[in-house]
């Protein structure tokens, strides 16, 4: 045997001994001793960079300690038709709530006075003795409400309170040692975070479904151009939901409650991709104050706002932020005045958080009651700037808001009679009675009017005045909040009042 032949040889063996001894180091480091590692079909077989619990998260435990916190909540009314039937929050057809088989208006049949399920949404539980919060549209002009728990049980809910503004109602259940949800903390949630929704989809209950957290303090009505209906600051996700999820939970990997699922943005009306939840930053104040008060201590800076573009920056002349709150007008008697902003101040946070935009905005003063004080950085001339705001409430004071009732009027009502309705030839209306001091006498009402229409609505008896006025307190802003009302007076003359009742 030559040299050559001889070295060749001796290469060869050096190359498969060192092929065998870096798959047998392999496989020892990986406690691999059979044949198949190679395939990749053995459980032991791992991909660089990933450990087996980053590659499956554990949806399991979440949704097992989950289910049994939320509810199915039907809600039942007595069909009617007024001005107000129709009303729905947010014009673009395709925002859609989660409410089951839709608030869509049923055909009209006569002497229908039974009450009939309108409605099936969720609800979650928040303490062991009943307390359940869900969406205000879930209970929006319900006369009885049903609760059924995962376990089959049901019971009759009372309502303790809500607020249109945030879409967020508080009822309670005659109930003890209820499954609860812990409350997580949605300021916490990352973008790209897995997130559980759980609910009762077209009726389907105690239903999971996974996704990411797409975006946060998402602004919908920006997106859709319609109007704004009150506080919005969204957790945008992709967890599928449907008509029905409508109050249910939104719920980490951990099994906490950071949010309650509200609306989807569909072209169908079902889920396509996009669904948005109020988070908990929010939902904790709003109920803890419908506990404790009956109606929500709504805090208020007093400015006109829009947020910092990059035309309005150069009409301007800002250079120093590219993002923030541009403030157009300070409103007199409020917060922002007192504590010195300006028109064309630019706010870039308030009480440490960025307000980049008008959905970071909203959700920083919802989070917080008049009389509470909050830090505020802002630009002004292009300089930083720091002060401190006392909150305070539509009013222009700090002082506690109590829920508002029919009470406020000033006056009781009674069903005009057949005989006057005949003698003033009109077909419906329903007299003022009892006048004293409120709202109506401060309006100029006198004593005896009979009111025929309010709001473009027909008045045929005192209950129907107090759901036009319920209706009216829970649709837009506060400052919108005006009872039109027309009326006849027992000499014949007809009258127009608009009567503002806001809280």
């Amino acid at each position: 045997m030559n040299i050559n032949l001889k070295t060749s040889l001796l290469a060869m063996g050096v190359a498969v001994l060192s092929s065998v001894s870096v798959v047998y180091a392999f496989r020892h480091e990986t406690g691999d001793n059979t044949d198949n590692w190679l395939t990749g079909n053995d459980s032991k077989f791992v991909r660089v960079g990933m450990t087996p619990n980053e590659a499956v998260p554990d949806f399991v435990s979440a949704a097992e300690s989950t289910v049994n916190g939320v509810v199915s909540i039907k809600s039942f009314a007595t069909p009617r038709y007024n001005a107000y039937s129709q009303s729905q929050p947010f014009a673009d057809p395709f925002f859609e709530y989660f409410f089951g088989g839709g608030r869509r208006q049923q055909p009209r049949h006569e002497n229908q006075t039974e009450p009939r399920q309108t409605g099936l949404g969720s609800g979650v539980i928040l303490s062991s003795d009943g307390y359940i919060v869900t969406n205000n549209h879930v209970i929006d002009g319900a006369e009885k409400l049903e609760v059924a728990l995962n376990d089959n049980r049901t019971f009759n809910a009372t309502v303790i309170g809500a607020d249109p503004t945030t879409d967020l109602a508080l009822i309670k259940i005659d109930s003890e040692n209820l499954h609860v949800i812990p409350m997580g903390d949605s300021e916490g949630l990352k973008v790209g975070e897995w997130v559980l929704a759980v609910g009762n989809p077209f009726g389907f209950t105690s239903t999971v479904t996974k996704g990411i957290v797409s975006a946060k303090a998402r602004n919908i009505s920006s997106i859709t151009q319609s109007v704004p209906s009150g506080v919005e600051s969204y957790i945008q996700t992709d967890a599928a939901v449907n008509p029905g999820n409508s109050g249910g939970a939104l719920v980490n990997l951990q099994g906490e409650l950071v949010g309650i699922n509200t609306a989807i943005y569909s072209q169908t009306g079902s889920f396509s991709g996009y669904s948005f939840a109020i988070p908990t930053s929010i939902v904790k104040k709003v109920v803890t104050d419908l506990k404790q008060y009956g109606t929500v201590q709504r805090a208020i800076l007093g400015i006109g706002y829009s947020e910092l573009t990059p035309k309005l920056a150069e009409e301007k002349n800002i250079t120093s932020v590219t993002q923030g709150i541009y403030v157009g007008n300070v409103e007199d008697r409020s917060a922002a005045y007192e504590a010195g902003l300006r028109e064309g101040d630019v706010i870039v946070e308030i009480a440490g958080n960025p307000t980049n935009n008008s959905a970071q905005l909203q959700e920083e003063i919802a989070k917080h009651r008049p009389g509470d004080k909050v830090s505020i950085k802002y630009y002004r001339d292009n300089k930083p700037n720091n002060i401190s705001v006392t909150l305070r409430n539509s009013k222009g004071s700090t002082d506690v808001t109590r829920p508002a009732d029919l009470m406020a009027l000033g006056c009781a009502f009674k069903k005009a009679s057949e005989s006057t309705l005949r003698q003033l030839e009109i077909s419906n209306g329903v007299q003022v009675v009892g006048l004293k001091d409120g709202l109506f006498k401060s309006h100029g009402i006198r004593e005896g009017l009979i009111i025929t229409e309010i709001n473009n609505g027909k008045v045929s008896s005192p209950e129907d005045i107090e759901k036009i006025y319920k209706a009216i307190l829970a649709s837009g802003p506060e400052y919108d909040k005006v009872m039109f009302i027309v009326g006849v007076y027992p000499t014949g003359k007809k009258v127009y009042y608009a009567v503002d009742i806001a809280e």
